[in-house]
């Protein structure tokens, strides 16, 4: 398995830390651990959020389907991220109670449930380990102490800051040097005289200033005050995965601040490599647009559901993309997927009828044909995820000449990665009992030539919500997509 290594900037062969736990971390349960940057729960997550999650999904699966055991721990941030990444603007939580006229506490429950719940849509696997930032306030204070102790932290009256200038290799990350870094960030951000340097990032905020009557407080060495976003999640993975861990994900929005300031003090702190592999997500596009809220682009998967289409096309249109690449999500390419993604269901459906499953002795060549379709997609899809390239096969397969069962029984077996819940979808799809008779009764007016009786039939359906499309073993019905 390959996988493209942000750290690096180069693809590199998947090796994973420890061939066995580490005795010492308890809630280890595998060899591969993996850490996902998780939602800041403030407002309801969009189809941008939904594309990074299914593409973590994805490379979750893969690395079970491979043999791994992977131990996954997602992040909550419901404290400390503020409008901006760079220790701007007010706390986002705090924000998001304003907008939604609810207490901070009650504005983070509502939107953990949200998440889950449009997470659990698109099917992707829960995490071994959910943390909350605020269940986590005494290891990220530990942590601070450690680096203020190592002399990478200092005090001030508003806030205890990360000294970058004492961690020379900061900025890697983004390729961007330390130097130029903090020249740029003099000449562009207006700062307090508080900081060393403009670029210095707050561990720990205090009760001051504009954060005086910050809701959500927890004592401290330093006075009573909140976390910093950056710090909950070294804190976090460390204590779940240990000092140095496998894979950390997130959007590539996340290179230049967050996960360089992860980096910075993880590794100042330990003095050990913080992350072997790091990933990152393109953006989703929407129309060609980048999406904002004073574009009004911003979907949410349930609005997706609303208009009639079934997320997992959602999830099959993130599939047609590289995840390093950017997607440009429109209404019609939704549209496509949800067209594919019904041609694959009603395929698997069809495939697996009682009159249809059956197993036929095959020829060796076309044995030889099975093992080879099954090669190719595995070798593309363990090629940075190469899931475009994945789709391809899965459709050329499909419309190749090797039996029905067998290429049920291959997409069945894909679909352990492709997460797009095919079998499920075959055996959940309940049709009323009404339009299955409507079915029957236009399939014999067929027989009979009367076509425009027939055709009158076929709107009565549609009228129920249901289309009906013919084939050489029968009326197909699927759910009517707006």
């Amino acid at each position: 398995m390959k996988i493209f290594n942000s750290a690096t900037r180069e693809i590199e062969e998947f090796v994973p830390l420890y061939k066995e736990s580490p005795p010492s971390l308890k809630l280890r349960k595998g060899t591969v651990g993996m850490y996902t940057c998780g939602p800041t729960v403030y407002d309801y997550p969009h189809i941008g959020h939904g594309r990074k999650y299914v593409y973590d999904d994805l490379l979750k699966r893969l690395l079970i389907y491979s043999g791994f055991t992977v131990t996954h721990v997602q992040n909550i941030t419901d404290v400390g991220h503020l409008v901006s990444d760079a220790d701007e603007g007010e706390d986002k939580l705090e924000a998001g109670a304003a907008k939604f006229g609810k207490s901070v506490w009650e504005t983070a429950e509502m939107f953990i449930k949200g998440f889950y719940e449009t997470t659990d849509k698109l099917n992707i696997l829960r995490p071994d380990v959910v943390c909350r930032a605020t269940d986590h306030i005494p290891e990220q204070i530990e942590l601070i102490k450690k680096l203020v102790d190592k002399g990478f932290a200092y005090d001030t009256a508003e806030a205890v800051y990360f000294d970058v200038a004492k961690f020379p290799r900061y900025g890697e990350l983004s390729g961007q040097r330390l130097t130029d870094k903090l020249v740029a960030a003099r000449q562009e951000v207006q700062t307090g005289s508080h900081k060393k340097n403009p670029v210095d990032f707050a561990l720990w905020f205090k009760l001051f200033g504009r954060f005086e009557k910050h809701v959500m407080k927890w004592d401290s060495p330093w006075g009573a005050g909140f976390p910093g976003w950056h710090i909950e999640c070294s804190a976090m993975s460390m204590k779940y995965l240990g000092e140095t861990f496998d894979i950390h994900t997130g959007g590539e929005d996340h290179i230049p601040v967050h996960h360089t300031n992860e980096i910075a003090q993880s590794e100042a702190a330990t003095g050990k490599p913080f992350v072997k592999y790091w990933m990152h997500s393109a953006f989703l596009m929407v129309d060609g647009q980048k999406m904002s809220k004073s574009l009004g682009n911003m979907y949410r998967v349930e609005e997706v559901v609303e208009k009639g289409f079934d997320a997992m096309a959602l999830r099959y249109l993130y599939l047609t993309a590289h995840y390093r690449t950017p997607l440009n999500f429109t209404w019609s390419s939704l549209a496509a997927a949800q067209s594919a993604y019904d041609k694959l269901c009603q395929f698997v459906r069809i495939a697996r009828s009682p009159q249809l499953a059956t197993r036929k002795n095959l020829s060796k060549e076309k044995l030889k044909k099975i093992d080879q379709y099954r090669e190719r997609f595995l070798e593309v899809v363990n090629n940075d995820l190469n899931f475009p390239q994945g789709l391809a096969v899965v459709w050329e397969m499909v419309k190749s000449n090797i039996p029905d069962m067998d290429k049920t029984e291959l997409l069945l077996d894909w679909d352990q990665i492709l997460g797009l819940g095919l079998l499920n979808a075959q055996e959940g799809a309940v049709i009323p009992e009404e339009v299955t008779r409507l079915a029957n009764e236009r399939e014999g007016l067929r027989k009979s030539g009367k076509f425009v009786e027939a055709d009158g039939v076929r709107m009565q359906i549609e009228k129920l919500g249901f289309i009906v499309k013919d084939s050489s073993t029968g009326p197909v019905i699927n759910v009517k997509r707006n």
